[in-house]
């Protein structure tokens, strides 16, 4: 079994550290043992008007991907897309690919340590809608490369519906992404955001509207995007570089830098790390005394 949540406090708590040592210190996170966890918080859960929600959500199910197959068919079907047909197709999903079940739960490992409004792992499973949109991305990725694109499109555009989180299913996203809040979230065709990066509500990876092919930002592993900031164009945010909230950056930013405005410019020096690991957004000491 891999590590269990106590232990990753540890790895979030370096993002003072150089970027690489991440990856040797990152834990591996099993979903049978994280999947525990989340049932233990069920079982302690006492509020009776959402016992209808737990039991059928965490208790009656086996095992963490058939849960959240479940609770994916549920929130993203309709009158017309029926909930057994979608939990069906998720879950040939999860089996043909492995992978996106531990990416899941790197993910949801990652908001329990990241997030200061995460006490537990039940609440950001069941709730909180950053994650289920990147867990429906996935979803949507796989079939836009099946050649089902009108059916990725559905998920797209019903996430966006019910998550107000729209993300292209041919964007490419790693693992241990966090979207904090998530709403309003635009995420373009041609967009990369790599692991462990982090991105707050109202932020926009667009294109410039003069473009065609690889036309929308590429966010590198560890970098941190403040609320309401927009990004546009085929242009690279840096490994654990910083965008300050409301930035519009039309610019590449260099790894491990800050910058804020409109347009956005450099504030103060590098900085080592990833602050998307600790969420940190305050600006440099000597951009704060201005």
């Amino acid at each position: 079994m891999g590590a269990d949540i106590t232990s990753l406090g540890a790895y979030f708590a370096r993002g003072g550290v150089d970027a690489a040592a991440v990856d040797a210190a990152a834990p591996s996170v099993s979903p049978a043992g994280l999947w525990e966890l989340i049932r233990g918080e069920a079982r302690a859960h006492r509020d009776p008007v959402l016992r209808d929600l737990t039991r059928p959500s965490i208790l009656d199910q086996p095992d963490f991907a058939t849960a959240l197959a479940y609770l994916l068919s549920r929130k993203l079907s309709n009158d017309l897309v029926r909930k057994a047909t979608l939990f069906a197709l998720i879950r040939d999903f999860q089996i043909s690919h492995p992978p996106a079940v531990e990416m899941a739960v790197a993910d949801l490992a990652s908001i329990r340590e990241r997030d200061p409004a995460a006490s537990g792992l039940l609440v950001p499973f069941l709730f909180f809608k950053g994650f289920h949109a990147i867990q429906s991305y996935r979803v949507a990725h796989w079939l836009w490369h099946e050649n089902r694109r009108p059916l990725a499109h559905y998920f797209q555009g019903r996430a966006s519906e019910v998550f107000a989180v729209d993300i292209h299913p041919a964007a490419r996203l790693g693992q241990r992404v966090m979207f904090d809040h998530g709403t309003g979230i635009v995420v373009g065709e041609t967009a990369v955001i790599e692991d462990d990066a982090a991105l707050l509500q109202n932020v926009t990876l667009g294109g410039t509207g003069k473009e065609a092919g690889d036309r929308h930002p590429k966010v590198r592993r560890g970098a941190l995007i403040g609320t309401g900031a927009k990004v546009l164009g085929n242009i690279e945010i840096g490994e654990g570089a910083r965008v300050g909230a409301g930035s519009i950056v039309l610019k590449p930013v260099a790894p491990f830098t800050t910058v804020v405005g409109n347009p956005a410019r450099v504030v103060g020096a590098p900085h080592r790390g990833l602050p998307s690991l600790t969420m940190d957004q305050s600006l440099p000491a000597a951009e704060c005394e201005i």
